[in-house]
Order: structure tokens, then C-alpha cells, then sequence
């Protein structure tokens, strides 16, 4: 298998999808092809199913009888999958070095660390919450103490739920979707703090601890920290009338100029549902914005991305179609390569705190 990976690294594009599309077809219903929205158009032309990690999640979970899931997307979706998929499915990666630089950003060991430090602090019942984008280690941590998975689509529902068994929040890894989901339930900054692992008490002043209602760790998305507030501003001396949504991995400053915020399945939807003539600037991944200017662009209604910058999420660009390729060829030759399989002890609590999200849709 070596040799057809080195041979692949020059074949062209246009012979890789003939390849592709082959290889897709002497499958057939063996394989699911999952691709999320920030995967180049080369490999989402390809995808079965295609949206954020929420949706692709349930997507896993639903198809029970699909020997093989390839999914083009990053590491901890595909853990997530494997967790929620039966011993029988191989989940594959396509490329192992697809990771994410934010869920990379907290280990188990620092959330433990910070667990013992805050957990029953000044007599408050502390509930754990992890974004989708973080390990299966973290995950299982949130299952076995009570806390619950989140996703940008649910994150709302979800910090409400959380709110019912405790007083306060333990949220991980994304500061910026932390406090604007905070924000959205009416939690000022002077509840929230910010926890940074490489310092002491998490950088943290002990009176800020004891009154928070949120911890946020120091955490971020690359891709939607590039958009910042003169964006807003920008656009809307360009363009009057202009409307701008964004990703609420976006900073709270930006959040606060747009017009909207919602996950990449909730800008779709307000994108696609907005009437002829009407212009957006969104702030989020610029393949996801690519498509969705050519998809809308025939209906009269305009859409362009927030930045002037193109903002890429460089680990999901890991996803080639070679990669593609060569799990898809290996299939076909009987050998599963690439798979993603999370340890069973890890895999039984992970699942409890997933089970817990999908039971809120976003």
C-alpha cells in the first residue's frame, strides 16, 4: 500500500476523482461518505452526507448498517463517530495527520488539574461542558462527571441544561463560544472567567473564581479569530445595507457588530432563506462561503466572505483527494487504513456525554 501512496502523491487531480468515483461504486453501499462543510469542493463533491460536526455526528449515528465510514473532516469528529457507531464499522481518516489546532489547545491532565481546583469550589455544584472539538479523553471526562458534549449549534440548549443540575459551567476548549453563549442567556463578563492551564489557579483571581457562573478555557479557532470588528465596518461602508452573520467561535467584539451568529448549519439556513437582492457578508470558513456565493449567486442574492483575507482551516485541507483515494482504493483491495478507534473504557463514558448532546438539537 506504500507503493500506490507514493504513486498517488503525482497523480492529477482529474485522474484522482475518476479514481475516486470508481473505487465509490464497487463499494457502493458498504461505504458512507461523510464531508464537513470546510473540506475543499473537491472532496464535498464526493460526501453522502455533508454539514457541521452536529449533524455529521447524527449521521454517523444513524447509519447502522455501513461497514465503512470515511470521514473527511478532523480527528475528533472521527472519534466521535467511532464512539457512536456499533464494533462492527471501521471509521476511517483519511489523512491521521488531520488534527485541530483548538481541541489541541486543552489534554485531559489540564482539565483534571482544573477539575480538582474548581470542581465543588465555594459550595457550587460544577457541571463540565466540551465542545464537540476536543478529545475523546475529554469527552469521557464529561460523562463520568455529569457534564454533556456541545456543538455550535446546540451550545444554547445545552449551557440551559447544564444550568439545571449546577450553578456553574466548566467550558472547554473555546473561550469565544463560551462567552457568547453566555452572553445569549443574559451571563455578563463580570461572571465569566477566563482559565489559562499554564498558570497558577488558571490565572484566575480567587473572588473572580468564586463569583463566576462560567469558566471559559483559553482556547480559540485560527480560522475565526482572522475576522475582527473593523471587518464589520469595513463591509458596511462598502457595501449599505449589507447583512453579516458569523460563527460564534468568533470574539465577542465581532459577535456584537454582526447581525446574526450561528453555527455553519444556521448561516446556511438564514443565508439560503434571505430574499433576492439581499447581500451578506459571512464570517466563517471561505470554502463553505465559496460554495455557498455559487449556489445563491442565480437567486440575486450576494455573498461574500467577512475577511479580505481567506480564511482556510488548514488541518481539514489535510483532506486530499489522494488521501480520499487511497482509503477509498485500499477498501476495494480489503484493507481498512487510516482507522480511528478509541479505547473501550474511553469510548462507554465519551458516549454517555454524546448521548446527552444529540438529545438537543440545535
Amino acid at each position: 500500500m506504500i507503493g500506490q501512496k507514493e504513486e498517488l502523491r503525482t497523480t492529477p487531480l482529474e485522474e484522482l476523482e475518476a479514481r475516486i468515483a470508481r473505487a465509490k461504486r464497487k463499494l457502493a453501499s458498504r461505504v458512507l461518505i461523510l464531508g464537513h462543510h470546510y473540506q475543499r469542493d473537491e472532496i464535498i463533491r464526493f460526501a453522502d452526507y455533508t454539514g457541521d460536526s452536529f449533524k455529521l455526528a447524527r449521521d454517523a449515528a444513524a447509519e447502522k448498517e455501513k461497514p465503512y465510514i470515511v470521514f473527511c473532516g478532523v480527528h475528533f469528529m472521527a472519534e466521535s463517530a467511532d464512539i457512536l457507531t456499533s464494533d462492527e464499522q471501521a471509521v476511517i481518516l483519511p489523512d491521521l495527520g488531520a488534527g485541530c489546532s483548538m481541541a489541541d489547545m486543552a489534554d485531559i491532565d489540564q482539565v483534571l488539574d482544573c477539575w480538582e481546583e474548581i470542581a465543588g469550589r465555594n459550595g457550587k455544584r460544577t457541571i463540565p461542558v466540551c465542545y464537540m472539538n476536543s478529545s475523546a479523553a475529554i469527552k469521557a471526562f464529561c460523562g463520568d462527571h455529569g457534564g454533556i458534549v456541545c456543538t455550535s449549534s446546540n451550545a444554547h440548549s445545552v449551557f440551559r441544561w447544564a444550568f439545571e443540575r449546577g450553578e456553574r459551567i466548566l467550558f472547554v476548549p473555546d473561550e469565544h463560544l463560551g462567552r457568547n453563549t453566555a452572553h445569549t442567556l443574559g451571563i455578563g463578563d463580570e461572571e465569566l472567567v477566563v482559565w489559562d492551564p499554564a498558570k497558577p489557579l488558571g490565572g484566575c483571581e480567587e473572588a473572580a473564581l468564586d463569583r463566576a457562573r462560567v469558566l471559559l478555557w483559553k482556547g480559540f479557532c485560527s480560522v475565526h479569530m482572522h475576522f475582527l470588528p473593523e471587518h464589520v465596518d469595513r463591509m458596511r461602508e462598502r457595501f449599505p445595507g449589507i447583512r453579516v452573520i458569523v460563527h460564534p467561535e468568533c470574539t465577542a467584539k465581532v459577535v456584537a457588530k454582526a447581525d446574526a451568529m450561528g453555527s455553519t448549519e444556521q448561516i446556511l439556513r438564514a443565508v439560503r432563506e434571505s430574499a433576492p437582492g439581499t447581500c451578506w457578508a459571512v464570517g466563517t470558513e471561505f470554502h463553505l462561503v465559496g460554495r455557498l456565493a455559487a449556489e445563491l449567486a442565480p437567486r440575486g442574492v450576494e455573498v461574500m466572505t467577512l475577511s479580505p483575507f481567506a480564511c482556510q482551516c488548514a488541518t481539514m485541507y489535510r483532506i486530499h483527494p489522494r488521501s480520499l483515494c487511497y482509503v477509498l482504493e485500499s477498501l476495494v483491495e480489503g484493507c481498512v487504513v487510516n482507522r480511528i478507534v478509541v479505547p473501550a473504557e474511553i469510548a462507554r463514558s465519551a458516549r454517555v456525554a454524546l448521548d446527552r448532546m444529540l438529545e438537543h438539537k440545535g
